[in-house]
């Protein structure tokens, strides 16, 4: 005896399996949203980017070592390189910066890194670019 939904059909099961994939597959290199539709869109050319920390001062602080601008950039650079990328050297990190839609400014930042490094995380290519890292991490 086969189990199955007996208020839909096997079309119907398999499309409602696919609205949830992203969800039970994980975060991966799209977040949580399969189709491109659910995409959030970027901020026009007149409108600021959004900024992952309120303003005023943090709640936990800053990492020692490091402001709140620096927090906020390493994580604004970090959005546009995936984890795919790393690691990686300065092409690899261009190329999926630019495969991210990643502003001017970030791929123009990665054109100074310098050639043949291989960069193995994200606080790496920050550092490489003349930023703070935390000093200590716990």
């Amino acid at each position: 005896m086969e189990r199955g939904s007996s208020k839909h059909g096997p079309r119907v099961d398999e499309q409602m399996s696919r609205e949830v994939e992203g969800l039970l597959q994980g975060p991966g290199a799209g977040g949580s949203r399969v189709d491109e539709s659910r995409q959030p869109e970027p901020a026009g050319e007149d409108q600021p980017e959004p900024k992952t920390l309120t303003a005023g001062a943090s709640r936990g602080g800053n990492p020692q070592g490091m402001s709140m601008d620096d927090v906020e950039g390493r994580s604004r650079l970090g959005r546009y390189i995936t984890m795919s990328a790393l690691p990686g050297d300065r092409e690899a990190l261009i190329a999926n910066a630019r495969d991210n839609d990643a502003p001017a400014d970030i791929v123009e930042a990665l054109e100074r890194l310098p050639d043949g490094t291989r960069y193995q995380t994200v606080s790496e290519v920050w550092a490489a670019l003349g930023h703070k890292n935390e000093t200590t991490r716990w």
